[in-house]
């Protein structure tokens, strides 16, 4: 299951979100399914998405979930769609079992 929302890859791992900015809250939510097949990590952020801010808040509720720095993150595709490719450096075996503990305690 939380294989499709990710792949490890040289230095790090590729996450696939699906963000929602402008919500009532910040959170991860859910696991579901894009249009393309994808599976995709659900996400909302409280601030709007303008220059940039939405993806700042998205990279830094990671940071705090995943307890890494925000420096670890970056956003490697979708700056201006809800659909997103997030990069986080490190070590593949050492950022999967963060990744499957946060994965799991979804709702």
């Amino acid at each position: 299951m939380s294989t499709d929302v990710f792949e490890a890859t040289e230095g790090g791992i590729r996450l696939h979100i699906r963000l929602t900015p402008n919500a009532r809250s910040e959170m991860l939510d859910r696991l579901e399914p894009s249009a393309d097949g994808t599976m995709r990590l659900r996400a909302s952020v409280t601030v709007v998405p303008e220059k940039g801010k939405a993806n700042k808040a998205l990279v830094k509720l990671l940071a705090k979930k995943l307890r890494l720095p925000k420096s670890a993150i970056r956003l490697i595709a979708g700056e201006q769609s809800r659909n997103k490719t997030i990069f986080i450096d490190g070590h593949p075996d050492e950022l999967i079992p963060a990744l499957e503990k946060m994965l799991s305690s979804l709702g």
